[in-house]
């Protein structure tokens, strides 16, 4: 369906700050403080940003009707101290217990990451909650096999070379990936850490910007497990699960069609973090 537009004239107060934030550059003014008109419509990317700078609601916008648009309380909105402090206590916390996630704060953590930019305003990122403990020990079960196959793979005299030469990264980790299956045969969870949610974040095959995209929506959805008290962790080797499981089994488990690009693993903790330590010294060249 074509975009409707239109500017309500009798509301407008000229003050420009559509022209200046539309990325499509489909507001203009002919001098500063004139009427503000329309051009090249079909070229709008639905991004809301008219919407949402107008001061007296007189963009009008058929994407975005009165029930899609919110004040700001500004009021209420974090101060920059305390978002940097939670960005200085957010870590990896794997100390879960086997409490549940409340339904509300795992909507929560989702909200976060859907509300994340992505490119050209695509909006091509899907999202997969499991939290069926039978559903997770499959997703585990199948990653460990995919490691263990590749372990047994790299043994053979003409493919460790070739590995070693075209994937030195996982070469490398290939010792990693044998401790972490005899950890598994122990009856050790080694890769969600006894989780009991696991999110993940992907976009369809093709998608221009889908790592770039998911990983965005990922930091927003971390932020938000931070504020709550959730503790969670990028699933690194589950995504790298995903990239070697030629088979797509793990995809046909979790009805994903797609890319998995990020990963987390949630579960409310045993404990928190008292402290937070600094880092080596921020890498920062000024030009």
């Amino acid at each position: 369906m074509a975009i409707q537009l239109e500017i309500n004239k009798t509301t407008c107060i000229k003050c420009g700050r559509c022209v200046k934030i539309c990325p499509a550059h489909i507001f203009f003014m002919e001098s500063p403080g004139s009427e503000v008109k329309l051009q090249n419509i079909q070229n709008c990317i639905t991004c809301g940003h008219c919407v949402g700078v107008c001061p007296t609601d007189a963009v009008i916008h058929s994407s975005f009707p009165p029930q899609k648009v919110h004040k700001i309380e500004q009021a209420l909105l974090p101060t920059p101290e305390q978002v940097l402090l939670l960005c200085r206590a957010r870590r990896s916390n794997r100390a879960f217990s086997k409490k549940p996630i409340p339904g509300e704060m795992l909507e929560q953590v989702i909200e976060a990451a859907y509300r994340a930019p992505t490119a050209s305003n695509q909006q091509e990122v899907e999202f997969t909650l499991v939290t069926d403990p039978e559903k997770l020990k499959q997703v585990i079960g199948i990653a460990m096999e995919i490691f263990h196959s590749m372990v047994k793979k790299s043994q053979h005299i003409f493919i460790k070379p070739i590995m070693k030469m075209l994937m030195p990264d996982i070469y490398r980790s290939l010792s990693r990936f044998g401790y972490l299956y005899e950890s598994y045969k122990k009856g050790e969870d080694p890769i969600l850490r006894n989780a009991t949610s696991l999110f993940l974040i992907h976009t369809p095959e093709k998608s221009r910007f889908g790592c770039e995209d998911t990983n965005l929506a990922y930091q927003n959805a971390s932020l938000m497990a931070e504020s709550l008290g959730i503790g969670h962790f990028y699933t690194g080797f589950l995504c790298l699960a995903l990239q070697q499981d030629k088979k797509g089994e793990l995809n046909r488990l979790l009805r994903i069609k797609g890319k998995v690009h990020a990963g987390m693993a949630l579960a409310m903790t045993s404990f928190k973090f008292i402290n937070y330590i600094d880092k080596e010294d921020i890498k920062l060249t000024c030009l």
